[in-house]
């Protein structure tokens, strides 16, 4: 028999707030951190908003050192994680059997940005030798095994924005196959540099209509909705065996019940307009949590505020679950699109949802677009009854990766 996987901890850096009850609060009220972007040199730019994290102070958990040899998306990564390893009650596993899952898209934009411009004002001698090491996708890893002292895997999975989701769903196979004991899992990113801005400016992905009114830009499933905004952060939680958890009296939080991950094979970019690979994601995630479409009572979806995204995981939810779903939301309302962290930070969002019996409005959904038959939550939270809940993540490239969480 597969072992059951639970989550004994959960950590978050976001834009909503650095602690878990400031996230949710944020979340669950539907407020919207979106802001104009203060301290980059935008003036050019066809997008200057974005969610920025908000009260991190790194200081806390790494000494200021260390701290100068971490890029942001590691320092967020890492903070986030050792809280979620305090939440577990800091568990004390044999080294060697105590693994790390991190996701991640892109790695140290910021350092990559900021000596590339070293280079081309000072030259050669300017440049920062520990970039290689600190640009890294695999920084944040590396960085929190040497801080915990553990010796298994230490991995960095890279499926754009469903990064997050995939390490979950690979820390669960790990522990079910026997390989580790306990897992910290999750993503971290940060890429809110003028160089990204530009990129994803110019691909039409983020929007720039709304450089006046940030906190009403990001309108998930919404008829007006014309791109996400950029947003950065870290989620992460750790997982365990139920009967291991159960033993050393560690709080549980919810079991990670089900996992699928597919391709669309379609495009770089663009969602399959069938929704074809998000409908196998979700529905063999839902088999694999030995369950049917008709028992999960909440979907957090990927609802990026792009208008064919959107409109494509709109498609596959119907197909999924049908006229009469279950009520859908996305947290990209509040917290914009983490890109690499978004899976892992939905995914405790879905959590919370769960444990607290409501699932929180999408910020700035006003009106559904024609056509889209889906439930989905706005104006306020609505309350639901604890059960199965899905959260999906479909990232750049095709990939799909969908995770179920069940009430333990």
């Amino acid at each position: 028999m597969t072992a059951s996987v639970v989550i004994t901890g959960m950590g978050v850096v976001t834009p909503a707030g650095c602690r878990l009850d400031e996230f949710w609060a944020v979340l669950r009220a539907g407020r919207s951190t979106a802001a104009e972007l203060t301290g980059l040199r935008l003036d050019r730019h066809k997008v200057r908003i974005g969610c920025r994290v908000a009260g991190f102070d790194q200081l806390d958990v790494l000494g200021a050192k260390e701290a100068r040899r971490l890029d942001p998306f590691a320092r967020y990564g890492v903070t986030a994680a050792l809280q979620a390893y305090a939440d577990a009650g800091s568990p004390r596993p044999d080294p060697g059997r105590a693994a790390i899952v991190i996701g991640n898209a892109v790695g140290g934009r910021k350092t990559s940005d900021d000596e590339t411009r070293n280079y081309y004002t000072g030259g050669p001698a300017k440049v920062n030798p520990l970039m290689p090491l600190i640009n890294m996708p695999n920084a944040a890893a590396a960085a929190l095994s040497m801080k915990l002292g553990w010796h298994g895997p230490a991995l960095t999975i890279a499926s754009t924005c469903a990064s997050g989701a995939d390490s979950i769903g690979y820390a669960r196979m790990l522990l079910q196959t026997g390989q580790a004991d306990v897992v910290l899992a999750g993503g971290c990113e940060s890429i809110m540099t003028e160089v990204t801005l530009a990129a994803f400016g110019n691909l039409n992905a983020v929007t720039t209509s709304r450089n006046d009114t940030p906190q009403i830009a990001s309108r998930p499933f919404d008829k007006d909705r014309d791109g996400f905004v950029m947003g950065e952060g870290a989620g992460f939680v750790v997982l365990e065996r139920a009967e291991d958890a159960r033993a050393r009296g560690a709080r549980l939080y919810a079991e990670i019940a089900g996992y699928a991950a597919t391709s669309d094979a379609f495009h770089l970019s663009m969602p399959a307009e069938d929704g074809a690979g998000a409908v196998a994601a979700m529905t063999r995630a839902v088999q694999s949590a030995g369950l049917e479409p008709r028992d999960i009572v909440h979907v957090n979806a990927h609802g990026t505020s792009t208008p064919h995204n959107d409109r494509a995981e709109a498609v596959a939810l119907h197909k999924v679950f049908g006229p009469d779903g279950p009520p859908v939301t996305s947290s990209k309302g509040v917290i914009g699109h983490l890109i690499g962290a978004a899976g892992s930070v939905e995914l405790i969002a879905t959590v919370m949802a769960m444990r607290e019996s409501v699932v929180p409005p999408t910020a700035n959904h006003e009106h559904l677009e024609p056509g889209m038959q889906i439930d989905v939550v706005h104006g306020k939270p609505r309350k639901v009854t604890p059960g199965p809940a899905l959260s999906n993540s479909f990232g750049f490239g095709g990939h799909n990766a969908c995770l179920v969480v069940t009430p333990v």
